[in-house]
C-alpha cells in the first residue's frame, strides 16, 4: 500500500482536503466536492450482473479489476464502492472488498469498522427510536398511537433473534409495552437517505422527513416533529464526508456508504459517485444483486435524483452461475455442460434487453473460472450475438488489471464510440400502482401484480397523502426475476404478488414489499465467525 496522500495526489486531491483515518485511509472535505461541482464530469461506468446464485458472479471484483485495466491503458480511474455491513462479514457472505489479485485495501479494516460511518447511522437511527419511545413516556404531546409505530431499531449484525421484540417492558417507569423490533443497520432509512443526499443541510431536512409513527387520527408523526433531526444530523457531520482507499494496484477507490439492495436502492453515495466523476476520467460504480434490482433502482432511483446517468454498464456473468441458471445442481457445475447453458443464458439475455431499455450500451464480463471451456464462452456469444453487445472473458482475480485489460478496452471503445439515449422507466407523473406495474412488466417479465382491496387502498391512501410522485422502491428476492426464488433462468407467465407498501419519505421512495423479504438477516449454521480470529502478531485471519 502507499500512504493514502499519494493516493490522493492521482485525483489532484491535497492534504488540505484529506481528514487523515492512519496511514491508508482519509476522509476527503465536502468543501473540494463544492469547488469541483461545476467541472465537466468524466465518463461514469455501471457494474451490474445476472440474477445472483449460490456459485458467484464477483459484481466487486470486476469492478476492481476494471479500474485497475483501464489505468494500465492509461486512463485516469476510479473505483466507488459500497461499504461492507459486518451482519454479512460474520456470517455468510464475507468481506467485500473484493478478490484475488483484484481487492481494495487494507481489507480487513474496509471489512470491520472502517472509519465509523455505519457506527453513525446506527446510533442517528437509534437516537430517533429512544426519543420516540421517550416522548410518548413523557405526556405525549403528539398523541401517538403505541399501536402504530413503525419505526424500529437497527444493529450492524445478523441476529434473527432480535427480528420481533417487546419493548417498555418492566413497569411504568421504563416505558410504554409496544411490539418493536430489529433491522439491520444498512436497511434503515437513515442509511438510503444518506447515500442520496447531496450535502449536510440537505441530509438534515431528508432525516426530519423520516415517517416514525402515526397518531390516533391516523397522521403521519415525523422526526421533525419530534425535534431530534438536528441531534441525528450532527451525528453524522463525519460520515458525510467520502472516503478514500486504494485497489491492490494502488489506484483509487472511493467507499462510501451501504444501503441494502433489497429494501433500499443498493448504490454507494451521490456524493462520493458526483465527487469521483469531477475527479476522474472514468468512474466504475456498481449497484447491488442483479441489475433487475440494483440497476433499475440506480436508473429510476439515484439518476433520478442526481441529474446523472452511465455512459455504458457491464454486466458481469459467470459460466458456472449460467449453468446452475440452467438447471445444473451446484455439485456438477464445473463439468462442462453446453445444453444448461442454452437455458441459463435466457438470464443473462433478459438483462441485457432490459439495460437497452434504457438507451444504454452494454458490455458482457464473464468473470473467468479454471473450469470454463472455449466453448462455453463461444456458446454465450452465439446465443446473444442478436443482441450486438461485446463479451469479453476477464482473469482479474487471479491477475488482476492486467486479466481485464481486453473489458477495460471493450468499454473504453463502446464508451467513446457509442451516443446514449439514457431514459427512464416510468415518469414521476404515473400512479404509484402504475409504476409498480410498469417495473413487475417490463424489467421482471411478469404477467401481472397482484393486490388484494385493502392493499389497493393503502397505495391510494399513499397518493392521496402526496406521495405520488416518489419513484418505486422493489423489495424482492435477488434469486430470480419472479419474487419466486426458486424460478432460476428467465421466468415467464408468473405474476408478481405484493405483501405491503409502505413510505420512506426521508429517503424519497416508496418501498413496495413482496415474498419473505429479510430486513434482519440470521447467522447460517456454521457462520464466517467461527474461523475469524487474530494470531500473536496481531495479524486478523479468517477474513475474506
Amino acid at each position: 500500500m502507499l500512504p493514502i496522500e499519494q493516493i490522493a495526489a492521482k485525483l489532484k486531491i491535497t492534504d488540505d482536503d484529506l481528514e487523515h483515518y492512519g496511514k491508508y485511509k482519509a476522509k476527503v472535505s465536502l468543501d473540494l466536492a463544492k469547488r469541483v461541482a461545476d467541472a465537466k464530469p468524466g465518463k461514469l461506468i455501471l457494474m451490474t450482473a445476472i440474477t445472483p446464485t449460490p456459485a458467484g458472479e464477483g459484481k466487486t471484483t470486476t469492478t476492481i479489476g476494471l479500474v485497475d485495466a483501464l489505468n494500465r491503458l492509461g486512463k485516469q480511474a476510479t473505483a466507488c464502492l459500497r461499504e461492507p455491513s459486518m451482519g454479512p462479514c460474520f456470517g455468510m457472505k464475507g468481506g467485500a472488498a473484493g478478490g484475488g489479485y483484484a481487492q481494495v485495501v487494507p481489507m480487513e479494516d474496509i471489512n470491520l469498522h472502517f472509519t465509523g460511518d455505519i457506527h453513525a447511522i446506527e446510533l442517528a437511527h437509534n437516537l430517533l427510536s429512544a426519543c420516540l419511545d421517550n416522548h410518548i413516556h413523557h405526556e405525549n404531546k403528539l398523541k401517538i398511537d403505541a399501536r402504530r409505530i413503525v419505526w424500529r431499531r437497527v444493529i450492524d449484525m445478523n441476529d434473527r433473534a432480535l427480528r420481533n421484540v417487546i419493548v417498555g417492558l418492566g413497569g411504568i417507569s421504563n416505558s410504554v409495552p409496544h411490539e418493536g423490533g430489529f433491522d439491520i443497520t444498512v436497511a434503515s432509512e437513515v442509511m438510503a437517505a444518506f447515500c442520496l443526499c447531496e450535502s449536510l443541510s440537505e441530509l438534515r431536512e431528508r432525516l426530519g422527513r423520516i415517517v416514525v409513527a402515526y397518531d390516533h387520527q391516523r397522521k403521519p408523526v415525523t422526526a421533525a416533529d419530534l425535534g431530534v433531526h438536528g441531534a441525528m444530523t450532527v451525528l453524522l457531520k463525519d460520515a458525510i464526508k467520502p472516503n478514500l482507499v486504494q485497489t491492490l494496484e494502488n489506484n483509487p477507490c472511493f467507499i462510501h456508504g451501504g444501503p441494502f439492495a433489497n429494501i433500499a436502492h443498493g448504490c454507494n453515495s451521490v456524493i462520493a459517485t458526483k465527487l469521483s466523476t469531477k475527479l476522474s476520467e472514468y468512474t466504475v460504480t456498481e449497484a447491488g444483486f442483479g441489475a433487475d434490482l440494483g440497476a433499475e433502482k440506480f436508473f429510476n432511483i439515484k439518476c433520478r435524483k442526481a441529474g446523472i446517468h452511465p455512459d455504458a454498464v457491464v454486466i458481469v456473468a459467470t459460466v458456472r452461475a449460467l449453468k446452475l441458471h440452467g438447471g445444473v445442481p451446484q455439485k456438477d457445475l464445473q463439468k462442462p455442460n453446453v445444453e444448461a447453458l442454452d437455458k441459463g443464458v435466457e438470464n443473462l439475455k433478459k438483462h441485457i434487453e432490459n439495460i437497452h431499455r434504457f438507451g444504454l450500451p452494454v458490455v458482457v464480463a464473464v468473470n473467468s473460472f479454471t473450469s470454463d471451456t472455449d466453448e462455453e464462452i463461444e456458446f454465450i456469444k452465439d446465443k446473444c450475438a442478436y443482441l450486438s453487445v461485446k463479451i469479453i472473458k476477464a482473469d482479474h482475480w487471479a491477475r488482476g488489471g492486467e486479466g481485464a485489460e481486453q473489458l477495460a478496452e471493450g468499454v473504453v471503445e463502446v464508451v467513446e464510440n457509442t451516443k446514449t439515449d439514457f431514459s427512464l422507466l416510468y415518469p414521476d407523473t404515473c400512479t404509484l400502482w402504475q409504476k409498480v406495474g410498469i417495473i413487475c412488466r417490463e424489467i421482471y417479465g411478469a404477467t401481472d401484480v397482484l393486490a388484494d382491496k385493502k392493499l389497493r387502498a393503502k397505495f391510494q391512501r399513499l397518493q392521496d397523502a402526496g406521495y405520488g410522485k416518489l419513484p418505486i422502491c422493489m423489495a424482492k428476492t435477488q434469486y430470480s426475476l419472479s419474487t419466486d426464488p426458486g424460478l432460476k433462468g428467465r421466468p415467464k407467465k408468473f405474476d408478481v404478488p405484493l405483501r405491503d407498501v409502505r413510505v420512506a419519505a426521508g429517503a424519497g421512495f416508496v418501498v413496495v414489499l413482496t415474498g419473505d423479504i429479510m430486513t434482519m438477516p440470521g447467522l447460517p449454521k456454521a457462520p464466517a465467525a467461527e474461523s475469524i480470529d487474530i494470531d500473536e502478531n496481531e495479524q486478523i485471519v479468517g477474513l475474506f
